[in-house]
């Protein structure tokens, strides 16, 4: 087999798919835009931080979609980061789950090595360098977009982090969302919102966001007492990182379904 030879003027560059063009395999496979179908990866969507008296809360609702279709109606979008921190995420699932792990793993081997834990704001550092390295990846489709929080142990209080798909942190002072259903959640927790709540009245304000953003929004996924499926909700305070049980949500859901029946 033969190389093919090209002049000076025609030459196709480092693009392997121009190389195949200029030697005769235009095919309308090889036209590629940089991005992935939707549909060929699983997403999640709509997640909400707050803060409150005694720390912050972090939420998230459970669906995950493939295009137009729901493809897992129980996807967990909050997780503990260490003790005192949480991350919620919102994006494309696979790489977001893999990078919390990842994540989870460098604050615990760090912790073993150093003695203590590292600082609040060297975390969400650490968070957003994670994320700028798979800028590449975010490029074609498979962005990761989380929001992180937890309680500073120095400052003794809780404090939560916006970032964009460049690991750009931008600190927030009373609520964060992320997700395609962020604006309609982002906006019942803004209106919602005073200063010092307590864990009760900020969970309760939390599903609403959801709920809110799951009448607005079709990737996002409201409660589901048929099978027992309710947002994740966890409460990080001073003594540590905690997740509301199911059985508490749906009686603080059917109540916010009463609530707004009665408007």
């Amino acid at each position: 087999m033969n190389l093919p030879l090209f002049r000076a003027h025609d030459d196709p560059g480092p693009s392997f798919a121009e190389l195949l063009r200029r030697t005769g395999f235009d095919e309308p496979a090889l036209t590629y835009d940089g991005t992935l179908p939707a549909s060929d990866f699983r997403h999640g969507t709509t997640c909400v931080a707050v803060r409150y008296a005694d720390g912050v809360l972090l939420a998230g609702d459970r669906r995950a979609t493939s295009g137009n279709l729901i493809s897992h109606r129980s996807l967990e979008k909050v997780f503990p980061a260490d003790r005192h921190s949480g991350v919620a995420i919102a994006g494309a699932a696979g790489p977001a789950i893999e990078m919390v792990k990842l994540f989870q793993l460098q604050l615990e081997h760090y912790e073993k090595v150093e003695g203590g834990a590292l600082s609040l704001e060297g975390k969400a550092n650490q968070l957003g360098q994670m994320i700028r390295g798979n800028l590449p990846a975010a490029m074609q489709g498979l962005a990761v977009v989380p929001i992180f929080a937890g309680f500073d142990v120095g400052r003794d209080e809780g404090r939560l982090f916006e970032y964009d798909v460049t690991g750009g942190r931008y600190e927030e002072t009373e609520t964060a969302s992320t997700g395609s259903g962020s604006l309609h959640a982002g906006t019942v927790l803004r209106m919602g919102y005073r200063d010092s709540l307590d864990a009760a009245t900020v969970t309760d304000l939390a599903l609403e966001s959801l709920f809110e953003a799951a009448d607005q929004d079709s990737a996002t996924g409201g409660p589901d007492p048929v099978r027992g499926i309710y947002p994740v909700v966890a409460l990080i305070t001073a003594d540590g990182y905690r997740r509301l049980d199911d059985d508490e949500l749906a009686d603080r859901t059917q109540a916010l379904i009463e609530r707004r029946r009665n408007r």
